[in-house]
C-alpha cells in the first residue's frame, strides 16, 4: 500500500495528468494537460482544500481539467455543473486556478446553502440598492442601457456585454470602488454572491473590506463558513 502511494506521488510528480482523489475524496481528473507546466495540480487542490470548511466540499464529486467549448461560448475559464468543476487547463498560475476553482464552489455552495442565503432577501435588497447606485453613476456618465436590467438579478448577456465591453472593466473597477468588491460584482447575483464568496476565502488576511463594502453578503458567508447543512 505505502509502495503503491510512493509510485503514485513520483508519477504525479512527473506527470501532472495523472488522475487522483483528494483526501476529501474528490477525483481530479485530467482532460487535457495543463500548459503551465510550473502548476502542480495537487498543490492547487491542497491550497483549496486548506482554504475552505470541509461542509462546503461536499457536493464537489469531480474537478475536470481541460478545454470545453463553453469556455470559447461565454468567454470564461471554469464553471460549475452537477457535482463536477470544469476548470480551464490554460492558466497564469497556482494562484490564478486555485481563484478558479473556489468560485466554482461559490455557485456549488449556493445551489446547497440558497435557502440560507437568500430566503430573508437581505443579500438580493443589498445588491439592488447597489445596482441602483451603479445605474445613477453610468447614467451621469453618459452610459445608457434600460434601467429594467439593473432590477434583474439574473444573469443577461447583454447586460455582461454592455458592463465589460462598453463600460469596459478597467473603468468599471475604478466606478464600483466602495460600492462592488469589483467589477465583476455588478452581472448578476449569483455573481454577487460568488465574487464575495471568493474574496471570502483568497483574501482571508483583508475581510475588512468586504466587510465594509458589502455588509449583508458578508454576514452570510460568516455564517456559511460555520454552519453546516443539516
Amino acid at each position: 500500500m505505502l509502495r503503491t502511494y510512493i509510485e503514485n506521488k513520483q508519477r504525479r510528480l512527473m506527470n501532472q495528468q495523472v488522475n487522483f482523489y483528494t483526501p476529501s475524496g474528490i477525483h481530479v481528473y485530467f482532460k487535457d494537460k495543463i500548459d503551465n507546466e510550473e502548476i502542480d495540480m495537487e498543490k492547487v487542490i491542497a491550497s483549496v482544500e486548506s482554504k475552505l470548511p470541509s461542509h462546503l466540499l461536499s457536493e464537489i464529486e469531480m474537478v475536470v481539467v481541460g478545454w470545453f467549448k463553453e469556455f470559447e461560448e461565454r468567454e470564461i475559464n471554469a464553471f460549475y455543473k452537477d457535482a463536477i468543476l470544469h476548470i480551464s487547463n490554460v492558466q497564469d498560475d497556482v494562484n490564478d486556478m486555485v481563484d478558479d476553482i473556489v468560485h466554482e464552489i461559490a455557485h456549488a455552495a449556493e445551489e446547497t446553502y440558497g435557502f440560507e442565503i437568500y430566503s430573508d432577501r437581505k443579500v438580493k435588497k443589498e445588491f439592488l440598492e447597489k445596482r441602483e447606485r451603479l445605474y445613477q453613476e453610468l447614467l451621469s456618465l453618459g452610459y445608457k442601457i434600460p434601467k429594467s436590467f439593473y432590477a434583474d438579478t439574473e444573469y443577461s448577456e447583454e447586460f455582461d456585454n454592455f458592463l465589460l465591453n462598453t463600460v469596459g472593466y478597467d473603468k468599471l473597477n475604478i466606478i464600483c470602488t466602495g460600492l462592488f468588491i469589483n467589477a465583476y460584482a455588478p452581472t448578476s447575483l449569483r455573481e454577487y454572491f460568488a465574487t464575495g464568496f471568493t474574496d471570502f476565502y483568497m483574501r482571508t488576511d483583508d475581510r475588512e473590506s468586504l466587510q465594509k463594502v458589502s455588509p449583508w453578503l458578508y454576514n452570510k458567508l460568516i455564517n456559511l463558513n460555520s454552519e453546516e447543512k443539516t
